[in-house]
């Protein structure tokens, strides 16, 4: 489910997923298939790590960037999670063809 809330969405993203809801900063974003591409590519790194080790995961893999590089924005563009969805976002087939646990590539 997609839901347009700018309050839950940090500022500087468009969309942040937390499953089962892609939150997305404005009506605009709806009609942008790339990202709701990318935000469902999330969901489904999600369930595949019941929620709890995904957010946990994507934690760790942040802090360990951000000790790597100092800087919070290579940081999060490093974490595995991002680089598969940022790869993949504008393959709107690439949730059907789409391997369990593909993310593990890009550690």
């Amino acid at each position: 489910m997609i839901i347009v809330n700018k309050w839950l969405v940090p500022k500087g993203y468009l969309a942040i997923t937390l499953w089962p809801f892609i939150f997305v900063r404005n009506e605009d974003l709806l009609s942008v298939e790339d990202l709701i591409n990318h935000e469902k590519i999330h969901l489904k790194q999600q369930i595949e790590l019941l929620l709890v080790i995904f957010y946990l995961w994507y934690g760790i893999e942040y802090l360990v960037h951000y000790i790597k590089y100092k800087d919070g924005i290579k940081a999060y563009r490093r974490i595995s999670f991002e680089v598969e969805a940022n790869i993949h976002e504008k393959n709107l087939n690439y949730l059907n063809s789409r391997k369990l646990f593909s993310w593990f590539k890009y550690l």
